[in-house]
């Protein structure tokens, strides 16, 4: 698993985590929790695309062919990024149930399904994925939680692909409106399983919490107000985030004036 996440090529590593998914479905591979580790800084990436900070990207506006070409490109950087986010929930922390390795894997297959859409619906627009610049701020959050998996749980899938929820509707909205409907309809498969995948967050967070006798609302608070540059903001898609396993109490935290 280390070497397919140290993987740089993004073809390459998308074949094997499908690949190495199908053999543990099939039967054909077991994980040992015990063999995990701390060990893994910093994931495989293609050498492109060049990594600025988020104020140097260009103005994205799904109003103009150029623009939507842009937010598609930002969409599969956010998706190869989230392929190693997945395998490093899987390489990182030892000693968790079988059954959090397993579905982790299933969570990279599909973030590594998603990359393969989104970079091919891109090179519709001319583009290809490196063509433009992009940022670090997924990783950067991954570093913050690396030594602690409860951390990790909250601030990656419940806190940041939480917020994708939130956003996507809006953004398959636009490009509807465009003309886009096959980029529309993609957006719309990744909402789709990303509710499953924020509920896996959510659920493995809780599961941390209990081990450590936390109480897992009020502390995702607190961890926000630590970790996080913002707290959620409206509009909420609040249906995903109930799906996901967020509570009446969390969501008034940000609804509330």
């Amino acid at each position: 698993m280390a070497v397919i996440t140290a993987c740089c090529d993004s073809d390459t590593k998308v074949m094997a985590v499908e690949q190495i998914a199908a053999a543990l479905r099939d039967g054909q591979l077991t994980i040992n929790p015990a063999e995990h580790s701390l060990a893994l800084i910093q994931p495989g990436r293609p050498d492109v695309p060049q990594l600025v900070a988020p104020r140097d990207l260009p103005k994205r506006k799904a109003g103009t062919f150029a623009g939507r070409a842009l937010i598609y490109h930002a969409i599969t950087h956010i998706e190869f990024n989230a392929i190693n986010l997945a395998l490093d929930a899987i390489c990182r922390f030892a000693d968790m149930p079988l059954v959090y390795y397993q579905e982790w894997l299933q969570v990279a297959a599909e973030e590594a399904y998603h990359f393969s859409l989104i970079r091919a619906h891109l090179r519709h627009y001319g583009v290809e994925y490196g063509d433009f610049p992009a940022h670090n701020g997924l990783w950067e959050m991954a570093l913050k939680s690396k030594e602690d998996i409860l951390l990790r749980m909250a601030l990656v899938p419940r806190y940041l692909e939480a917020r994708g929820l939130d956003v996507n509707p809006g953004l398959a909205a636009k490009m509807r409106e465009q003309g886009d409907v096959n980029g529309a309809a993609l957006l719309e498969i990744i909402l789709r399983d990303e509710v499953g995948h924020v509920a896996l967050g959510d659920r493995w967070y809780r599961y941390c919490c209990q081990q450590r006798g936390i109480d897992a609302e009020p502390f995702f608070q607190e961890i926000l107000q630590r970790y996080a540059e913002s707290r959620p903001r409206p509009p909420l898609h609040l249906a995903a985030r109930r799906q996901a396993g967020f509570s009446e109490w969390e969501l008034a935290q940000w609804c509330d004036p």
